[in-house]
């Protein structure tokens, strides 16, 4: 017993076993991405509408703050794996490449780390102001639909928001592509197609949360 989880945690520490750390945190945080933000676009719905999502997530507290546990386990696994992976890069070439070969996710990968400190910070703010209330316009608790509305009628927030959602594209994509990658499927037939994949499943995941302070922005939402 004790030489089996000897081996699953040399297993866990090697490159490949943080890759799929990697990948396994990813896939949960990413269908996060997906559920939030198609419940945030009730926004278009109305008031009632996404009043209504937000009630039914607070009146089941288990669920809300299970969910809330495995997001936050998540992440820094996610984070704990991307940190080592690096480590385990620098230790395996000290010495940079001469010269870098463009590939397809080539600038998103070399934006990964920048990325990932943005959409970190970016949660931070995100959680203060339209979770905890404690920065932005005034936040009634009972009234998301009012707190989104008027929270991103500032161009600043709005501005932040944005740049974040353009990180998270970027993020995303290169996410995606190495996730097939590391599921093996890495061969020169399907590589357009998780190209295409990755980077139509980024862009509209981009654009639909881009949506929201445009159309508060532009006055459409009011």
């Amino acid at each position: 017993m004790i030489d089996e989880m000897s081996c699953l945690l040399s297993f866990l520490k090697s490159t490949v076993g943080q890759k799929i750390m990697m990948s396994v945190t990813g896939v949960i945080l990413f269908g996060f991405v997906v559920g939030h933000m198609l419940g945030n676009l009730l926004v278009f719905k109305g008031p009632d509408a996404l009043n209504a999502y937000a009630e039914f997530l607070h009146a089941k507290p288990a669920m809300l703050w299970g969910a809330r546990i495995v997001l936050l386990s998540s992440l820094l696994i996610h984070v704990g794996a991307a940190l080592a992976l690096a480590q385990l890069a620098r230790e395996a070439r000290p010495v940079g490449y001469a010269r870098h070969e463009m590939i397809a996710t080539n600038f998103a990968a070399r934006t990964m780390r920048q990325g990932g400190i943005i959409i970190l910070l970016f949660v931070g703010y995100h959680l203060l102001h339209l979770t905890f209330g404690v920065v932005g316009p005034e936040h009634m608790q009972e009234d998301v639909y009012r707190n989104v509305v008027s929270g991103f009628q500032s161009p600043i927030i709005s501005g932040v928001y944005i740049l974040a959602m353009l990180a998270l594209g970027l993020h995303l994509f290169h996410g995606l592509w190495s996730l097939f990658q590391t599921l093996g499927l890495n061969h020169p037939r399907y590589n357009n197609l998780r190209r295409c994949f990755s980077a139509a499943t980024a862009l509209a995941i981009c654009a639909g949360n881009i949506a929201i302070p445009v159309a508060i922005l532009s006055g459409y939402i009011s």
